[in-house]
């Protein structure tokens, strides 16, 4: 039953209805029992003998049947609700090219040959390599009623097209190589990457596409993020931005991708600390936004409000942040799982910050799933986060008994975790934490001031990510006995170049 909850999840207010008027106009019968297990599953997903709710009686193999049909139904509602919204470039391309070989067949030449130069083109514009293999495959077929172009001209494009088609292939390899590698392990991921693209012949050029930039960004994102230094990556963050703007023509043509680039772009200068640079980039990511009527806006505005917000917190813009954080309907960004929860776990820290840990511990209580669920839709890091901004709030808090069954649960769930991917800095944070909590009636603060530094800064400042800092920097203002985001603020600064 897992797989038909997880779609029925899936589906907005709006499609659910849809969904359910399509059964009622399908079902033929007046007995059938889709729409009851739609309704049920849709409001208890974990509800128990629903045979016997159904049917009134034991009835495993036809409630079996039953859920065969409605997952099926869905499948359907889903692929066609894609199908009817899609209209994108690489639909119209297919509809000229299939329609340019229906006139080929029933040899009408003139509109056929016009008919696929058009496809050509607009498959040119968008990268559409694939695509593109498919076309010069049929005017190579039909190279002899085209009187207007010499074969070979035909024959140089096709192979041209196969190089890029064989890049955008090896990107793929690439990207599935760099993600399988995650999973096992997190060491020394930059080196790995580069090593990956020279495997792959890959190399941040102007024949690149916008997808390919765009996968290429992420997986670097994501590895950083990983590996606590967007130092590593930045310069080849800067490469790639420069093939963007050196074909500004082309885009509008790439929209969403451009979109999430300057999103990716943006986020490794916030990373780095470049307030300014982020900022730079994140106004042009909105400019984008707009584009179009603004088609991308409540897909983008998510993760565009979450580097805003965070820019401005670390600039020193706290209220301001705030601000943003409280206005924010989420309501409308359902979709959006994993930023709406990036932009909840914010709100508490900035709260958390401004030394009101009891509004932020109010607001971590709406976290109210397991961390099961909470992996699935956003990440392991993100769930130690969770957890490790817990314990500091209950440190806050003075409540020892929840200071100490929480660190006692997080060692036991991530603490190997931690060790196999190589991030022992968290477990060595937790232990400074909660050894100055006991103790800090008997510790001489300079010592234990240097032992924090030599023991979490593990770069040279500069090139410490910008959250390892402000959970060093909590550290220090408790030692200090200093205000959180003063500190924090300082501790930043001082590590800008």
């Amino acid at each position: 039953m897992h797989s038909i909850t997880s779609i029925i999840s899936i589906l907005s207010a709006e499609e659910k209805r849809d969904f359910i008027s399509l059964l009622k106009q399908k079902n033929k019968r007046a007995d059938t029992k889709n729409i009851e297990l739609f309704k049920l599953l849709n409001a208890t997903p974990e509800h128990k003998n629903l045979d016997v709710l159904i049917y009134k009686k034991k009835a495993k193999g036809a409630y079996h049947a039953l859920c065969k049909r409605l997952h099926d139904s869905l499948i359907d509602f889903i692929a066609t609700k894609r199908f009817e919204r899609e209209s994108s470039e690489e639909m119209e391309v297919m509809k000229l090219l299939i329609a340019s070989r229906v006139f080929f067949e029933q040899k009408q030449y003139k509109i056929a040959l016009k008919t696929i130069r058009k496809a050509e083109l607009k498959a040119k514009i968008y990268d559409l390599y694939s695509i593109l293999r498919e076309i010069y495959y049929t005017r190579i077929q039909y190279a002899h009623q085209d009187i207007k172009t010499d074969l070979e001209d035909i024959i140089k494009d096709f192979r041209h097209n196969q190089k890029l088609l064989s890049q955008e292939e090896n990107l793929n390899l690439f990207y599935a190589t760099i993600q399988d590698h995650l999973t096992i392990s997190t060491k020394n991921i930059p080196q790995i990457i580069q090593d990956t693209l020279s495997r792959f012949d890959i190399s941040i050029s102007h024949d690149i596409s916008f997808r390919s930039l765009y996968k290429i960004l992420e997986i670097g994102n994501r590895a950083a993020n990983i590996e606590r230094n967007f130092h590593v990556i930045l310069p080849f963050v800067e490469k790639a931005y420069q093939q963007i703007e050196a074909r500004e023509a082309l885009v509008k043509k790439h929209l969403f991708y451009h979109i999430q680039i300057l999103y990716y772009v943006s986020n490794s200068y916030f990373r780095t600390k470049d307030f300014t640079t982020s900022m730079k980039y994140l106004k042009l990511m909105k400019a984008q936004m707009q584009e179009e009527r603004k088609k991308y806006d409540k897909r983008f505005l998510p993760q565009y409000t979450l580097l805003k917000v965070l820019n401005h917190n670390y600039s020193g813009n706290a209220n301001l942040a705030m601000e943003i954080l409280e206005k924010f309907d989420h309501s409308k960004s359902k979709h959006q799982t994993s930023y709406l929860l990036d932009l909840k776990l914010s709100r508490i820290v900035v709260y958390f910050q401004q030394s009101r840990p009891e509004e932020a511990i109010r607001l971590y209580r709406d976290l109210y799933h397991s961390d099961i669920w909470y992996t699935e839709k956003a990440g392991t890091i993100w769930v130690i986060k969770k957890n490790l901004i817990e314990i500091l709030l209950y440190i806050e808090l003075n409540n020892v008994d929840l200071v100490i069954s929480r660190v006692k649960s997080f060692r036991k769930k991530y603490g190997n975790h931690l060790k196999n991917t190589h991030n022992t800095r968290v477990l060595d944070f937790l232990s400074l934490a909660t050894t100055y909590y006991y103790h800090k009636e008997n510790i001489d603060t300079s010592t234990f001031l240097s032992k924090i530094e030599n023991t979490l800064i593990k770069n040279i400042p500069e090139h410490e990510d910008i959250f390892t800092m402000s959970f060093y920097a909590w550290l220090k203002a408790k030692v200090t006995q200093s205000d959180i985001y003063k500190v924090t603020l300082k501790t930043i600064n001082r590590t800008i170049h």
